[in-house]
């Protein structure tokens, strides 16, 4: 089977962008990447013990996400990013290995809840989605960046794309696309934080990762 990050390269080539906006885009997430402001919770740091609301209403906490075996945090940008929905249907096809490592499983996005609740309808996720409706996550775990004037431009004059009418906030702001993996006592012990979004953590990583904190 494909790595996801080949997966991901395949989607880029169906969806056909042009050149010209990848480049306004790359070079946009590159300078949110020299910024420093969305670096991403270091390995070795204790993350917070937040506690959110599921598409059901259900308040869930990440130390009652976490299994024995740890817990996996992926944050994404929204239902309307197709690199995110792969994103999730793979961690949804590794379900089973990751439960037989009695880790945890968790998605968070700031997306307005209708959407979010429309995508774990439609794909039927075996794992907690949570709304982070004020980012407030998105923040603890330091990925969130305020779009570039570039790509903000370029997604409303190009695209016809207001990110501020998905978003559950109102804002340009958005988390780079990133998964932790914590122990039972929520400590990072492996962090893919990379704000080109075609870019994510392959599952086999994600699962050695969880193998290593007892190893």
């Amino acid at each position: 089977m494909a790595s996801l990050n080949e997966r991901m390269r395949a989607l880029g080539e169906t969806l056909g962008m042009p050149e010209d906006s990848r480049q306004v885009i790359a070079a946009g997430m590159d300078e949110v990447t020299a910024s420093g402001v969305a670096a991403g919770l270091p390995v070795g740091a204790e993350a917070p013990d937040l506690a959110l609301r599921d598409t059901t209403g259900r308040l869930t906490s990440l130390s009652g996400a976490a299994g024995g075996g740890g817990l996996v945090v992926s944050f994404y940008r929204g239902a309307w990013c197709p690199y995110c929905s792969l994103e999730l249907q793979a961690l949804q096809e590794t379900l089973p290995e990751l439960q037989a490592l009695s880790a945890g499983v968790v998605a968070i996005s700031p997306e307005k809840p209708e959407h979010t609740v429309a995508l774990v309808e439609r794909e039927q996720f075996g794992f907690p989605v949570l709304l982070d409706t004020h980012q407030e996550a998105g923040r603890a775990f330091e990925v969130v960046f305020t779009a570039p004037a570039s790509v903000k431009d370029l997604y409303t004059e190009t695209f016809g794309f207001d990110l501020s009418r998905q978003t559950a906030d109102g804002s340009w702001d958005l988390p780079i696309p990133a998964t932790f993996v914590l122990d039972a006592g929520l400590v990072v012990r492996a962090a893919w934080v990379d704000a080109q979004y075609p870019r994510r953590a392959e599952p086999d990583d994600i699962l050695a990762a969880l193998r290593a904190i007892d190893g």
